[in-house]
Order: structure tokens, then C-alpha cells, then sequence
């Protein structure tokens, strides 16, 4: 994943995703009630990106995958940082070590310097100020349940880099907040 900003660039290698399905399948997904003006972007075209604001804190951003018309995406999670790591960590003045710079999904949009304004920006377009290239594959790949979440915590479509030590740190389940309609990017 690529960001060219006036500041300057920051790749990283993704290292850790999620998957979230569509209308009826996945009610963790803010795509299961279908194309609210929120979650539209979910439908397609895919390789478009998906940025929403998550508990009224940070910022979070998808991948919009799957056929157009049905709303799927998958989260960043987490990534290691190869190129730019002098501005991600200015953006993200609080990590210590290089490893926490893009290690959970707000982590990795402040790194990347991802906001609200690249909402739909079309990932696959080389001419795109926020871009993914393919890159190797990792050599071992885990998978197992999704992280934050307290509906349809049973499916395994959480994705890590074996060992890699950019990958949050799983904790089961949702926390338990107090959470308001569209507080947590549900409708």
C-alpha cells in the first residue's frame, strides 16, 4: 500500500486484513443492511477504497472487493512500514518501536496519512495518490476470528503474516463500549 502526499511517500507491506461480507451474510459488515449512503462505496466498482470514521475517533480504510452490486470489503489491519518510515512516525509520534507504526487498522491510516478525502480513490490506478501494488507472498499465512467485533465473531476471515510482528494483538470479541448508531460505522 502506497500514499504519495505533498509530505512526501509511504509504502508498507500489508501484514494483517479482514474480511467483511455483504447484505444478510455478515452483521459485522457495515454492508449487511445494504447500500446506505455510508456503506454504498461497499457495492463496487471493487478496487475502490473504503474510509470511515471509526468510534468517533479514528479513521479506517478497506479495500472494496467481490462483484460489483454486492457489498464486500476488507479491512487493513495492520502493516509493516518499508518506505517513509521517518513521516509515519511523525504522524504517529507515540510509536516506539517500528513494528507498532502501522500495527491496527487507525495506526495504519495515520501512518499512511489516510482520511476522509481519499474515500473511493481507485487503488489499481498507478496515477492514484493512494495505491496497492502486488508484492511477494507471504510464506505462512494464519487465519482465525476477526478482531473488535461482537456479531459474527465465529468466522475465520481474519488474515495474518505468520510471526509477523507488525499484527495486532488479537483480543476476542468486541470491547464493551457504550456505542451510539453510526458511532462504531454501522448504520
Amino acid at each position: 500500500m502506497v500514499t504519495d502526499r505533498p509530505a512526501g511517500r509511504v509504502a508498507l507491506r500489508l501484514t494483517e486484513v479482514e474480511a467483511y461480507s455483504g447484505e444478510g451474510v455478515d452483521p459485522a459488515s457495515h454492508a449487511h443492511r445494504g447500500p446506505t449512503p455510508r456503506a454504498e462505496i461497499m457495492f463496487g466498482p471493487p478496487g475502490r477504497l473504503y474510509v470511515y470514521f471509526s468510534y468517533g475517533v479514528h479513521w479506517c480504510a478497506n479495500v472494496v472487493v467481490g462483484p460489483e452490486g454486492r457489498g464486500s470489503a476488507v479491512l487493513l489491519r495492520a502493516g509493516e512500514v518499508v518506505v517513509g518510515e521517518e513521516l509515519a512516525h511523525s504522524r504517529r509520534p507515540a510509536a516506539r518501536l517500528a513494528r507498532d507504526l502501522a500495527r491496527g487498522p487507525a495506526r495504519l491510516t495515520q501512518a499512511l496519512g489516510i482520511g476522509p478525502d481519499d474515500k473511493g480513490a481507485r487503488l489499481l490506478d498507478p496515477d492514484s495518490s493512494v495505491r496497492l501494488h502486488r508484492g511477494p507472498a507471504p510464506s505462512v499465512v494464519s487465519a482465525g476470528p476477526r478482531v473488535g467485533i461482537s456479531a459474527a465473531t465465529e468466522l475465520p476471515w481474519r488474515f495474518w503474516e505468520t510471526d509477523a510482528p507488525s499484527v495486532s494483538v488479537f483480543r476476542a470479541g468486541g470491547k464493551s463500549r457504550r456505542r451510539t448508531a453510526g458511532q462504531d460505522g454501522l448504520p
